[in-house]
């Protein structure tokens, strides 16, 4: 009976536990849900569905237009000798018109509004490769808090471990009352630290809850490791990057259209030439309909004076063109300076990793050896403690050098463009 019961308590155990357990994420689950539940994605959609509904109505314009209609009227008239006539009379027309001509500029407009669906879709790339940025330096800054956790619990841990060595000391008149203080304020800040961590955890999974899309926060575990996926050392050609770049790709669509636009502002003098036919009865009086009348020509329409408005709409056009070309060339020098300064800023990371790898190997080390100095008395508290607290600092620089290195290395993506996919 003992036996049943201390199972049912641990399966109840084990059962709890689970309902509270953190959900562990790696980076790719973090992508693919990213990329069908984020907010941002799907409004950078709509904007793409909004340019190519843009272009179908600019391309109605040449498309035939077909019109029906129907009318009927009633009429009287009162004589002198108080009788009255009312007559009532119906009508219908059916009607069609295409656009035959009109100086190329309907086209103008629906390849002007092509442009702005490459433009919708750039945007779409663009929102993509900032969103994988803000995901992926969420990710690292989880998985940075984790380890901060584990790395304040250690360093409080030998801080508490350095108190009791210089409290048996001080009892035993080898050392001070002020290298005693000393070691228990380094512990209430290590203690400190374990709480601020902890705190950071929490700020971190609600970050990356946000960037995966999500609107209800749980506690969260992120697995992965501080290593680079981009192992490339040979700086690439930034001139080709830029041109591949989804921001330059959409000043480079603006720019093309507003140069469609300028042509068609400039088609508003042509003349517009019109097919039209109609048929229909203009008098009936009762179904079914009889004698149908129809008519088929032409229309011509010559835009002779309107004030001076099509020559402001062409120099407004002129004027946009030209801004349109002035920051296509100035995205180009930005995005090329942004991709010399991503380049630069993670080679710089992934160096660095290496050299406080180095300094964190020599704090080891020299801590081993300074530990057994003191405890003979060869060394002093204060060259003691300065090894300590070096040891310390070298673990959380390395720490802080591999979350650097990612988040370069995430930059350097956003600064090509790329995005989910990179």
């Amino acid at each position: 009976m003992f036996r049943f019961c201390s199972a049912f308590v641990l399966v109840c155990f084990i059962t709890s536990g689970s309902a509270f357990a953190e959900e562990i994420l790696t980076w790719k689950q973090c992508v693919s849900e990213a990329r069908e539940a984020h907010p941002d994605l799907y409004t950078a959609q709509a904007l793409m569905q909004q340019a190519e509904a843009d272009k179908r109505i600019a391309a109605g314009a040449l498309q035939p237009k077909l019109s029906l209609s129907l009318s009927s009227q009633e009429s009287f008239t009162t004589a002198k000798v108080n009788r009255s006539n009312l007559s009532s009379s119906h009508s219908y027309s059916l009607s069609a018109q295409k656009l035959l001509y009109d100086g190329h500029k309907t086209s103008s407009q629906v390849a002007s509004a092509k442009e702005l669906i490459k433009g919708a879709q750039s945007n779409y790339n663009i929102v993509a490769a900032d969103l994988r940025f803000a995901l992926r330096t969420a990710f690292t800054q989880l998985l940075k808090a984790q380890e901060l956790v584990g790395l304040a619990g250690e360093i409080a841990e030998r801080r508490q471990n350095n108190v009791r060595l210089i409290s048996l000391r001080y009892r035993g008149g080898r050392e001070h009352l002020g290298s005693l203080r000393q070691s228990e304020a380094d512990l209430a800040e290590a203690e400190f630290e374990v709480s601020q961590a902890k705190r950071g955890l929490v700020l971190a999974q609600t970050t990356l809850a946000s960037a995966l899309g999500r609107d209800i926060h749980k506690p969260l575990r992120v697995q992965g490791a501080f290593k680079a996926a981009d192992l490339s050392v040979t700086k690439p050609d930034l001139a080709l990057l830029v041109k591949n770049n989804p921001l330059f790709q959409q000043l480079d669509t603006k720019s093309k259209a507003a140069r469609f636009d300028l042509d068609a502002a400039k088609s508003a003098f042509s003349p517009e030439l019109y097919l039209t036919s109609s048929i229909g009865n203009g008098s009936i009086d009762s179904l079914p309909f009889n004698d149908l009348e129809g008519n088929a020509g032409f229309t011509l329409s010559v835009p002779i004076y309107e004030g001076g408005a099509g020559r402001a709409r062409v120099t407004k056009a002129m004027a946009v063109l030209s801004q349109k070309n002035a920051e296509e060339k100035s995205g180009y020098l930005q995005l090329f300076n942004t991709l010399e300064e991503s380049w630069k800023n993670f080679q710089d990371a992934r160096q660095m990793v290496v050299v406080k790898r180095k300094f964190l190997e020599a704090a080891l080390e020299r801590s081993t050896i300074a530990n057994a100095q003191y405890s003979n008395g060869l060394i002093t508290f204060d060259d003691w403690v300065i090894i300590e607290n070096n040891l310390v600092s070298a673990k959380k620089e390395f720490l802080n050098a591999g979350a650097d290195m990612l988040i370069a290395e995430a930059q350097w993506i956003q600064a090509k463009g790329e995005g989910f996919d990179g």
